[in-house]
Order: structure tokens, then C-alpha cells, then sequence
């Protein structure tokens, strides 16, 4: 069973604005999964719309095996939210804020040990309107691991921590994802989710107009690719230019550097190279996730996207 199914789900606001079109997207259950796109490319209304915030113009949607629409309380149930932009209640510890999630869930967790998981616990009674950005997001993160959530969803998650939390967060991620918790976030730090995801989607104009692991977008992805080889010693008549594939190959400081018309040309400039001289290095340059976003969407990568429906964390 899929953690998320989409069948052409559509949202129109009023006649001109169509913020999704057609979505068909499938999350495995165990996964994390990389939700990416421009301003406005639909992000936020397709959480919305998986959370029930929103309703959609046509198409469905389920979540945990759950229509989205009509059984909106028993996914909310098994999962766990964190939106953008989330607000806290700051006359309330972080304590507090968990044993209200914990008694509005019904569950068993004890505050302390997800402050702990989450790194406030030294925190956990001062009250939040004296937190930091990074730390509401890590209160709001344990907030959303109350009880033991099959699915979170989460928006921005990295949004104002430093460098130590966002570590600590794609640690924690990881941690969930091995115990069979599926994780589906969006973010626009896209070195983050290249560390973390197993897939992306990534959206643009309320379009789903990718949709793999980065390794295979990478392999897709049109246009060069660079190696570079450091060679112990540089003999005549390498003749790398020579190669099928190779666009242009210059030498530099001992380092024979190529342009392929794609990755596979590298193996070949390797095996070329070492027939005739001794390698010492191969730098070998991956398209990064940057420049596949760039090329999907038409752009650089924004900060965010629309208005959440939901303002409060719960």
C-alpha cells in the first residue's frame, strides 16, 4: 500500500488560477520524499489538499490507504504535521506543548523523551515566546513525532536551524524512515534533500514534471557532464578529444580535464587515459540537484511558496 496516491488530482481557484493540474503521485511507504518547486508551483496547496484543508476540484486522493476527503480523521490519526510558518502558543513551555498534543492524540509518549529526540529538552520549560526560529521548528518537529506517526508531513522543516540542527534533523529523518515511517517534506535547501531523500518530485506551474531519484534525474538529465583526471605524469598524443562523445578536453597542471555529451563518456575517458598513463585522482562532477531543479522549472530554486491553509502547529 502507498503512504500517498494522487489520481489527476486538480485545484482550481475561481477560473484563471489552476494551482494543480492532473497530479498523479505515488509515495512508498517507508521513504522520504523530496517535494520541490518554485513560487507558486503547487507545493503547499497539494499538502493542503492531502490534508484536507483545501478540497479538490477533481481527482482524489489518499493518504494511508485513506480517502483524503472522507476519512480525515483516521489519517490524522497516523500522522504527524509540520507546517511552514507555523505559529506557537508563547505563553506555553515546550512541555506543555507536547502534553497537549500528546492528550489531543491520546497517546502514550512521554514529553521529555521528544524533546530529548528533538534537542530541547535542556528548554523545555521556558516558555516559547523566548524561542529562537530553529527552536520552534525543533518543538514543532516533536509535536509532530507525537505517537508514533505512519506518515510526516512536513513543510520547510530545516527553516531557521543552523547547521548542528539541520545534521540533527536529517539524522532524525533517517532514524524514522528505518522504522518504517514514511517522510514527505518539501524544502527549498536542496543540499538537504540531496543528503536525505531516496525520491524526488519536483513541481512547477501546478505540474509534477519529474519525478525519481536524483540519481536517475542526473542520468536523464540533458546536457554535459565533467570529469577531471590527475595523471602522475603527461605523456604526448592522449588525443582525448579524439574520443566518441567527448565535446572538448583540455590539460592543465597535470590534470586532463573533458566535457562528455553525457555521463557514460567518463568510463571511456578513464579506460583511455589509463592505457596510456598512470591515474592518480578521478574528480568526477555530478549534475547537483540545483541544476536539475533549474532545468525542470526554468529558474533558481525559491524560498517558499503558497500560503499554508494552517497556521497552528498540530
Amino acid at each position: 500500500m502507498a503512504a500517498i496516491e494522487t489520481t489527476g488530482l486538480t485545484k482550481r481557484f475561481g477560473e484563471d488560477v489552476l494551482a494543480v493540474s492532473d497530479l498523479d503521485l505515488t509515495v512508498e511507504e517507508g521513504e522520504i520524499f523530496g517535494f520541490l518547486g518554485p513560487n507558486g508551483a503547487g507545493k503547499s496547496t497539494t499538502i493542503n489538499l492531502l490534508l484536507d484543508f483545501v478540497r479538490p476540484t477533481s481527482g482524489t486522493a489518499t493518504v494511508l490507504g485513506h480517502d483524503a476527503q472522507e476519512e480525515t480523521e483516521r489519517i490524522r490519526e497516523r500522522i504527524g504535521v509540520l507546517p511552514e510558518g507555523a505559529t506557537v502558543y508563547d505563553r506555553l513551555s515546550a512541555r506543555e506543548h507536547l502534553e497537549w498534543v500528546v492528550d489531543t492524540k491520546g497517546a502514550d509518549d512521554d514529553p521529555d523523551d521528544l524533546l530529548d529526540r528533538v534537542g530541547l529538552l535542556e528548554d523545555a520549560d521556558r516558555t516559547a515566546g523566548g524561542y529562537s526560529k530553529g527552536m520552534r521548528q525543533r518543538m514543532g518537529l516533536g509535536m509532530a513525532l507525537v505517537g508514533d506517526p505512519d506518515l510526516l508531513i512536513l513543510d520547510e522543516p530545516s527553516s531557521g536551524l543552523d547547521p548542528t540542527g539541520i545534521q540533527d534533523m536529517r539524522e532524525l529523518l533517517r532514524e524514522e524512515a528505518s522504522s518504517g515511517t514514511t517522510v514527505f517534506f518539501s524544502s527549498h535547501i536542496l543540499s538537504e534533500v540531496e543528503a536525505v531523500c531516496d525520491r524526488v518530485g519536483i513541481m512547477n506551474g501546478g505540474e509534477l514534471v519529474a519525478l525519481d531519484s536524483i540519481e536517475n534525474l542526473r542520468d536523464d538529465a540533458a546536457g554535459a557532464a565533467t570529469i577531471d583526471v590527475e595523471l602522475a605524469s603527461m605523456p604526448t598524443g592522449l588525443d582525448v578529444a579524439s574520443i566518441e562523445g567527448v565535446r572538448e578536453a583540455t590539460v592543465e597542471d597535470g590534470v586532463v580535464s573533458a566535457v562528455c555529451v553525457d555521463a557514460s563518456v567518463k568510463v571511456d575517458v578513464v579506460r583511455h587515459l589509463d592505457e596510456r598513463a598512470t591515474v592518480t585522482d578521478i574528480l568526477s562532477a555530478d549534475t547537483s540537484l540545483e541544476h536539475l531543479f533549474n532545468q525542470y522549472t526554468g529558474e533558481s530554486s525559491g524560498t517558499g511558496d503558497e500560503p499554508a491553509a494552517q497556521e497552528v502547529i498540530a
